[in-house]
């Protein structure tokens, strides 16, 4: 049987349900076992991200059209719905037929014909009443917005403690909106007004960032790492926010820089870039596995002043005592910034993220005996948290008076900050992400 861009979804929904697999891994994996064409890999993967993205309100229509509970449904019964229901509802370029008898179909390729009759019943009802589908009760703010953006209720209520009920609403809404790729231009081996070119005449869409300097944004990419600029490392994929963390770090050339929690490297390569590729930086993490990534992205980017170690952010190693001028700590977090990137982070069940501070807070309180005097710490999170951002910095400085927040200035919207600084995709436009600039006395 010849996989469609709708088959194809449908086992990467699967995969996650079954293996807890993240989507944009999956997608790759299931894209190119089935050898979609462009064209199909770019409409399985619209599929998947809106499914996923709309996961809690689909289900709130499909309850109002399907006599059984969605969740009540046989396996994969749920996710063909999910799929159908999204290409009628937000899909126009789509037809409604289409959309219906390939679900149909799907229900019968999984095996479950006899469930072919519930699937084109349910989905012909959404048809006919998709101009006029039920809304979630706006009485009730935090289950308005939990459904409308399909957000689960424990983060929203979170959110409204820390934005009120509207700004909660617009930084859900902007979790569900189209991010541009956003990438770094390696100044290495080109200029900014160099790569736009080149990357414009290789059929990309490619525009200056906004507000972030050195950043481009793209859209219509396609596969970027076929494009020669990636493979000629001209480039680094990496968001706004993430870039601005070597801003406020401010690495020098010949510094010495430990990157504590390192992979996937795009800090550690950042830093390189901005110390002119002089220097010394320690890229950690615990796995080998990722360490091959780092290298294997230094090398092409043409960055030698990189090493990789295999090193436990929360182990002491006294070579390093007070041997940096910079330390990085990425640290591990509940990734609730970067839900517009990653859209199944919201569907992450709370109590995964409980242990966190206790990890982050041990993470920098040891990396913070690798700093040497007057060097710097830099902590960042892409998670928009209290209890893992300021929180943890706070604890730090009470316990540790030999260092101080130390004020950096970032690109308008931005300008000085006081030592720390949240960013949020609805005011921002780029990743929510957490930065705080330590100095030690």
């Amino acid at each position: 049987m010849t996989a469609t861009a709708r088959s194809t979804a449908l086992q990467v929904l699967c995969a996650m349900n079954r293996a807890d697999a993240w989507a944009d891994a999956a997608l790759k994996a299931q894209i190119t076992r089935d050898r979609l064409s462009p064209q199909d890999a770019a409409l399985c993967t619209r599929l998947v991200y809106g499914v996923l993205q709309n996961r809690m309100l689909l289900d709130f229509w499909l309850s109002a059209y399907c006599t059984q509970k969605p969740d009540h449904l046989q396996f994969p019964l749920l996710d063909i719905l999910r799929l159908g229901a999204y290409q009628i509802v937000f899909l126009d370029k789509i037809p409604d037929s289409a959309a219906v008898n390939e679900s149909v179909n799907l229900a019968r390729q999984a095996g479950r014909g006899q469930a072919s009759g519930l699937v084109n019943a349910v989905l012909r009802k959404i048809v006919r009443n998709k101009n006029d589908l039920p809304k979630p009760d706006s009485r009730d703010a935090v289950q308005y917005i939990s459904l409308t953006y399909s957000h689960p209720k424990w983060l929203v209520r979170r959110l409204v403690k820390l934005l009120g009920a509207e700004g909660a609403e617009a930084f859900c809404k902007a979790n569900n909106d189209v991010a541009p790729v956003t990438v770094q231009v390696n100044p290495l081996k080109t200029t900014q007004p160099a790569l736009l070119e080149e990357l414009r005449e290789a059929g990309v869409a490619a525009d200056s960032h906004p507000w972030v300097p050195g950043c481009l944004e793209l859209t219509g990419t396609g596969n970027l790492t076929a494009l020669p600029a990636f493979r000629e490392g001209k480039f680094l994929v990496q968001d706004g926010a993430a870039r601005l963390v070597t801003q406020a770090a401010a690495p020098q050339p010949g510094w010495q820089v430990i990157d504590v929690c390192s992979a996937p490297g795009g800090k550690a390569f950042s830093a390189a870039m901005a110390m002119g590729d002089r220097g010394n930086i320690l890229s950690c993490d615990l796995h080998e596995n990722k360490l091959k990534r780092v290298r294997e992205g230094a090398e092409r980017l043409g960055l030698r002043s990189i090493q990789t170690v295999a090193a436990d952010g929360r182990t002491f190693r006294p070579e390093w005592e007070r041997a940096a001028d910079l330390v990085l700590v990425d640290a591990p977090c509940s990734g609730l910034g970067i839900i517009r990137k990653k859209p199944e982070i919201r569907y992450k069940r709370p109590d995964n993220f409980f242990g966190l501070p206790v990890v982050q807070a041990a993470i920098l309180d040891n990396a913070a005996r690798y700093v040497k005097p007057g060097g710097t710490l830099l902590y960042s999170t892409c998670t928009i948290l209290p209890e893992e951002n300021e929180q943890i910095t706070d604890a730090f400085l009470a316990e540790h008076p030999d260092f101080s927040r130390e004020n950096f200035a970032l690109p308008q919207p931005v300008g000085e900050t006081d030592g720390q600084f949240t960013f949020w995709p609805h005011l921002h436009g780029v990743d929510g992400f957490y930065i705080c600039r330590m100095k030690r006395n």
